[in-house]
């Protein structure tokens, strides 16, 4: 049985999704990172059968404002930009898992867990 939990930790986490990948999706946004008002980390939050939990935490970043009208929009804008890259982000963890074939992945809707941090679920297939 795979512990999940050892396998994908914080170091595994940080080189399927680096921290500098943030600045790198501000600039694309909005052509300097220094605009970005959080950083964006990817987190494993447990396993549900064949699938696997994570979730993008997005933490507010000093003298910014993490409004929510700024992250509920955000799972769209992530599915499909290329900078974050969820397909290769569940392509990375299905490799990691130990399996062939590419991974179906979803993200979920944005989460505020605190004014500070908001949370948008990524649940990955491994079937």
């Amino acid at each position: 049985m795979t512990n999940y939990s050892e396998l994908f930790g914080k170091e595994k986490l940080d080189n399927i999704f680096p921290s500098d990948r943030a600045d790198d999706f501000f600039e694309a946004l909005f052509g300097d990172a220094e605009e970005g008002s959080y950083d964006i980390e990817l987190a494993f939050v447990g396993e549900d059968g064949s699938d696997l939990n994570f979730e993008f935490q997005l933490k507010q970043r000093p003298g910014r404002c993490l409004a929510c009208n700024l992250t509920y929009g955000l799972p769209q804008v992530f599915s499909r930009h290329p900078v974050i890259n969820v397909k290769g982000i569940a392509e990375e963890v299905a490799k990691t898992a130990g399996k062939e074939a590419p991974a179906d992945w979803k993200l979920g809707a944005t989460k505020e867990r605190s004014r500070q941090m908001h949370t948008i679920p990524l649940i990955i297939s491994l079937d």
